[in-house]
């Protein structure tokens, strides 16, 4: 499925939703530079959430390879663009992604896939790196993970506090990250 030309179910009910949230917002949702409105939000809301539809495990699996490399595969810097599902407004900066193989290893790009299935889906920060690290960990296996997400929140810069230059840091670790001598050499190879 290409999701910027192929629609799941309900387009038109989320398009009609938007049309009725015009109306309330005081707007005329039949003026000239309105009128297509509804249907394009329907349908970024539904390239913007579809990682409801795709499977992370799958993605690590359908490019796994026996390897006997046993150093850490860092993946960093990794742009990614989510949803906070409490006010709907965009959060967006970097993951970066570390793990130990134990006997197999998975293509770079499917690290950067996962990122991008769960932050395409509705959000908060915390949730997102916790599942990247689970997905890794359960469908790998490997000796250790590690996670960072650095990300800003329109959430706090638009509204609320309105604090544009604030960047939030979350992390998930396990196994081999345990240990503070590999999560600070992780530390040290992102530059941190």
């Amino acid at each position: 499925m290409n999701p910027e030309t192929e629609f799941r179910e309900g387009l038109e009910e989320l398009a009609s939703t938007c049309h009725h949230v015009l109306e309330l917002l005081g707007e005329d949702p039949s003026r000239d530079g309105l009128l297509k409105t509804p249907m394009r939000v329907a349908k970024a809301m539904q390239v913007l959430t579809r990682g409801y539809t795709q499977d992370a495990h799958k993605v690590l699996t359908d490019a796994l390879f026996a390897e006997e490399y046993d150093q850490m595969v860092i993946v960093k810097d990794i742009d990614f663009y989510s949803m906070c599902e409490h006010h709907m407004l965009p959060f967006f900066g970097k993951a970066h992604v570390a793990y130990i193989p134990n006997g197999y290893i998975t293509g770079l790009s499917k690290i950067a896939r996962v990122v991008d299935i769960f932050s395409h889906r509705l959000q908060v920060q915390e949730r997102l790196t916790q599942q990247i690290k689970d997905c890794i960990e359960d469908t790998l296996h490997p000796l250790g993970v590690m996670v960072v997400v650095e990300a800003q929140h329109m959430c706090m810069q638009m509204r609320g506090v309105e604090k544009q230059n604030s960047v939030t840091t979350t992390s998930a670790f396990s196994g081999a990250f345990n240990q503070a001598k590999t999560r600070q050499e992780f530390m040290n190879l992102l530059g941190e």
